[in-house]
């Protein structure tokens, strides 16, 4: 049974660790604020965006047997680019844990369709993860999410469209996870090269007036497209994981709470049993004095 010393020593441990997870939590919880507020500023720029370039290839294409631009060509995917977004730091819940399960079995569901896979890594916790395990080849991108920006976005983008045009990839997929709200977060696969032109409408026959021409349009938005959904991607995984670690640290600090109730308990039993202990110990040397 434990002493009086010991219950006392867990309990003020106990505390300790309540109030830094305590501390935690409103610091996540400050980080989401801002992290969502610029989630939801990217996203309709990102969804219009990349409607418009889908459009405006689909009207090129049409005008032409040849692809407008290198990342519009479609050819065979053999060698495969899987973009891992997870985070530098623990302690957000399974946010980690289920990026890096989802990227494995899309590795594993994907082996029969692609002959060459990579993994590009961006967080510390997927880096360490994947290089201790020979399912592909493992390159990262540090320290990204220590001052996101959008030219780091640019920089990796232009990074994969490169080795794309110059066919040292045929395929490049993000594998991130997409922020729904602080208790909520879902893990997404998205294409992110090649650049597939949709359908238009059935009866648009609506074109747009270039200006200087369709191959320089397409030359501008075809960058910044790949750069917005990077940055988009970085946004919705920062957010997810401040959401996460606001929500794993909530958790943390109410069970906390409730063992320290259940320590205080025990350390009033024992002192309550101890003391009557003593008494009974006064009373039995008291009988045996007068006897």
């Amino acid at each position: 049974m434990a002493s009086l010393r010991e219950i006392r020593k867990r309990v003020r441990s106990v505390k300790n660790t309540q109030k830094i997870t305590g501390a935690m939590k409103l610091v996540a919880a400050s980080k989401l604020r801002r992290s969502q507020e610029a989630i939801v500023a990217a996203r309709p720029y990102a969804n219009a965006l990349g409607g418009l370039l889908r459009r405006v290839a689909t009207r090129v294409r049409g005008n032409s047997d040849e692809a407008p631009h290198p990342v519009l060509e479609l050819r065979p995917i053999r060698r495969v680019l899987l973009v891992v977004l997870t985070s530098d730091r623990g302690l957000c819940g399974a946010f980690n844990t289920n990026i890096m399960r989802r990227a494995e079995r899309f590795i594993t569901e994907q082996s029969s369709r692609f002959d060459h896979f990579e993994i590009a890594t961006i967080g510390r916790k997927g880096r360490d993860y994947f290089s201790k395990r020979n399912l592909a080849t493992v390159r990262d991108f540090p320290d990204v999410f220590k001052a996101l920006n959008f030219e780091q976005a640019t920089e990796i983008a232009r990074a994969m469209v490169a080795e794309y045009i110059t066919h040292d990839l045929d395929g490049v997929f993000l594998v991130y996870n997409e922020f729904k709200s602080a208790l909520t977060q879902r893990v997404v696969v998205q294409d992110l090269l090649p650049i597939v032109a949709e359908e238009l409408p059935s009866g648009d026959a609506i074109d747009y007036i270039y200006e200087p021409s369709q191959q320089n349009v397409l030359e501008e938005l075809v960058p910044r497209y790949v750069a917005t959904v990077v940055w988009r991607a970085l946004l919705e995984s920062s957010a997810s994981e401040q959401g996460a670690r606001m929500t794993a640290m909530d958790a943390a600090t109410k069970n906390a709470k409730e063992l320290v109730d259940r320590l205080t308990l025990k350390y009033n039993r024992t002192r309550q049993a101890a003391i009557t202990r003593e008494l009974m110990e006064i009373v039995s040397g008291a009988e045996a004095l007068k006897g």
